[in-house]
């Protein structure tokens, strides 16, 4: 009995013995030798991270107006597992068909979705119809949502949002080509947007946390925060206004012409800001993946390259006169010229051409022949070579935007150079090449680098760098560039035989040159091909803009003078004008042609807009050129400053309110005068701190006992200092005859 007792002791001591000895063997494999991995996934149950993601900058306007900003965005989504259970699946796929335009079939198997097991599901986004839409639509459909709450009276209807950004481009096609787009993932994908993706774009914040079984954060814990980092805000040199006056400009053009393509770039001459930039066809980069044709997307201003025609001649004539040369008064017969090795004769428009005539006159007539003579016989190749590629024709300008290709000269015969010295033959050139050249002429002989960014502020430092004018190179003496112009001005002022005279503006000085050059298809010109153009700029005496105009294979024989000169007149008249430049005009004496400065233009007046809706608003302000910018997400004008009636200053903005309070995004007011960012801050209802005066340099926003506080920082106007470099970023007589060499 004792021995069986002392047996079943020792049995149960060893199972508990042993029981133990494997109790320590797991511990010391899960706590030792597996140690690492179930560390990792304790880790995992407490440790958490949130990301802060971070704001894409704002591209502005040189005047401050937005062209590009992240909007609040909405997800539409819906709930097949309440739906079906409420019972109102097919007023829900009925209602969202109308608002999204989503087909029918679509949306069904979205609502009435189900898992493997035959359950249905819980949320389904609405891709792509119902994918990030903007306020207007999120409004109607939350409109739907809240109508069927009400007619079937319940809390849940199975539609939902999910709250998001997006890139927003408030003035639509308006310079397309210039800031490129986003897609809906944020991506970007071309133009602006894309060269200075890694500056724009910042860098997402973190805060690492730890929790509770219950995922409620622990108070004591240690935490790790990696700050966010806001993209760069970019204000650029285009003028919202000279766009519109450009683009309203081309369409004309297009509906008259019905061209291939048609390309307008427009600068000062003065520093190469490009103040404005299009090309047609566009597109919406609201709606991108709306447009079908893949060439809509191509900046022929920076990307294609084609033979110039005559407004190349502006080289070769800017070439002799350097030389001295060019002797106006001087006589050369006209109609044709033969070239040593060369069996064909080169010629004017006019086989036959005017007799014996001018050199002066073979440039205001466009003559082939004068220019062989100047550039072949007198500069000679190697000097007419060495100016077209001092005027940048051989590399690229270096503006700041992607794609960029360089034109091509590469004449290699006799004859080439002769064809070379009017723009055919063995050279190719892109639209910004040839304004960059012409600028040239305009400001005094300096090439120099274009560029579309004016500023770039880090708003977390505040810190602003500001892009300085770039000199390439002195390519022509101050004294030869006036010299220059003065016999470009002629080509447009003598309304008898000057090929640009349809280009003439009443009370401004203009210089200028026209171009028609027939397509090369294969080895051979196409004649019922031609690419037509314009180029030139404005006030001769003080130059405030110069303007390249490109069409494409119009559908009628014509010339550039004739299709091209009128839109460079619309947009230069209107942009000058724009700008407060007074005309010249003559005093009222038949002895007297000595000018006189007119009066400044007449002050426009601020159109009435409030009641109207946005989008009312908007189509209005952009069809009258105004500068503006809205504020607030509502659906109407609630106020507007200036108030309707009140007389513009030159370029000032108009802003329209569509809510009011606290609730309003502040725009941006840097640039502004204290009195219309009072006007506006005063019309949002919020607080108010001015610091300084002269000019908004800086704006604070803050909270004061429950109220939005705005600290305006001033700064007298052109206060000197401060400014940084910014970094580098990543049938007319104008007509030409050619001969195929």
């Amino acid at each position: 009995m004792i021995k069986r007792i002392k047996l079943r002791t020792l049995f149960i001591g060893g199972c508990i013995t042993l029981f133990f000895l494997v109790l320590v063997g797991r511990v010391f494999y899960i706590q030792v030798l597996n140690g690492d991995f179930w560390q990792e996934r304790a880790q995992k149950q407490w440790a958490h991270t949130s990301t802060i993601k971070a704001t894409r900058g704002v591209i502005t306007d040189r005047n401050g107006s937005t062209l590009a900003s992240d909007v609040p965005a909405y997800t539409v989504v819906v709930n097949p597992e309440v739906i079906n259970t409420i019972g109102i699946g097919d007023e829900v796929i009925a209602g969202l068909k109308d608002l999204l335009k989503k087909p029918e079939s679509e949306l069904r198997k979205l609502v009435e979705a189900k898992d493997e097991n035959g359950n249905f599901l819980k949320n389904r986004e609405i891709r792509n119809e119902g994918w990030k839409i903007d306020q207007d639509l999120y409004e109607k459909v939350v409109a739907f949502r809240d109508k069927l709450k009400a007619e079937h009276k319940i809390q849940e209807t199975g539609i939902g949002f999910v709250r998001e950004q997006k890139r927003y481009y408030p003035k639509n096609t308006l310079a397309a080509h210039i800031l490129g787009y986003t897609d809906r993932d944020g991506k970007a994908v071309m133009g602006f947007e894309k060269y200075f993706d890694d500056q724009l774009k910042g860098k997402d914040g973190q805060l690492l946390y730890k929790s509770d079984g219950k995922g409620i954060k622990l108070p004591n814990a240690e935490e790790s925060y990696q700050p966010v980092v806001n993209g760069n805000n970019f204000k650029l040199t285009i003028d919202s206004t000279i766009q519109y006056y450009i683009e309203e400009a081309m369409k004309k053009a297009v509906n008259q012409y019905k061209p291939k393509s048609m390309t307008v770039i427009a600068a000062d001459p003065n520093t190469m800001e490009i103040l404005g930039m299009a090309n047609m066809p566009t597109f919406n980069p609201n709606a991108f993946w709306e447009t079908k044709d893949q060439g809509a997307f191509r900046n022929h201003a920076i990307q294609s390259i084609y033979e110039p025609g005559s407004t190349f001649k502006i080289a070769t004539l800017a070439g002799a006169v350097q030389e001295k040369l060019f002797k106006p008064d001087d006589t050369f017969m006209s109609g044709s010229i033969r070239i040593k090795g060369y069996s064909k004769s080169l010629h004017d428009i006019k086989k036959a051409g005017w007799g014996q005539i001018s050199f002066l006159e073979g440039v205001k007539r466009s003559s082939n022949v004068a220019f062989v003579k100047l550039g072949y016989e007198m500069l000679g190749q190697d000097r007419l070579l060495k100016y077209i590629e001092d005027f940048g024709f051989k590399e690229k300008t270096g503006i700041d935007l992607p794609g960029e290709v360089t034109g091509r000269v590469s004449p290699q015969y006799p004859v080439e150079f002769a064809t070379l010295a009017y723009g055919h033959g063995k050279v190719q050139v892109t639209p910004i090449e040839q304004l960059t050249a012409v600028a040239a002429i305009a400001n005094g002989g300096k090439l120099m680098v274009p560029h579309v960014v004016k500023e770039v502020t880090n708003p977390n430092t505040g810190q602003t760098a500001v892009t300085k004018p770039e000199v390439v190179r002195q390519v022509i003496s101050e004294e030869s560039a006036r010299e220059t112009g003065g016999y470009l001005e002629q080509v447009v002022a003598d309304q008898t035989i000057g090929t640009g005279r349809h280009a003439y503006i009443e009370g401004y000085r203009v210089a200028g040159k026209t171009g028609t050059a027939i397509k090369v298809e294969g080895q051979d010109y196409v004649k019922s091909k031609v690419l037509v153009s314009f180029i030139g700029y404005a006030p001769v005496n003080d130059p405030k803009i110069a303007v390249i105009v490109i069409i494409d294979e119009p559908n009628v024989e014509v010339g550039g003078g004739t299709a091209a000169g009128p839109v460079f007149k619309e947009i230069v008249s209107q942009s000058l004008q724009y700008m407060g430049v007074p005309k010249n005009v003559t005093k009222d004496d038949k002895n007297s042609k000595e000018p006189v400065k007119a009066a400044a233009p007449a002050l426009r007046t601020a159109p009435d807009l409030q009641g109207k809706t946005m989008k009312e608003a908007r189509e209005l302000l952009l069809a009258g050129g105004y500068d503006f910018e809205t504020v607030g997400q509502g659906a109407s004008v609630v106020s507007q400053y200036p108030p309707g009636g009140t007389k513009l200053a030159s370029g000032q903005r108009i802003y329209l309110l569509s809510q009011e309070g606290d609730s309003s995004v502040i725009p941006d007011l840097k640039g502004q005068s204290l009195r219309d960012a009072l006007e506006v801050l005063s019309l949002m209802k919020v607080g108010i701190v001015v610091q300084g005066e002269g000019y908004v340099t800086e704006q604070v926003e803050s909270t004061k006992n429950g109220k939005k506080l705005i600290t305006l920082k001033l700064t007298p106007l052109n206060e000197p200092g401060g400014d940084q470099a910014a970094a580098d970023p990543p049938p007319d007589g104008e007509n030409e005859a050619k001969s195929n060499p």
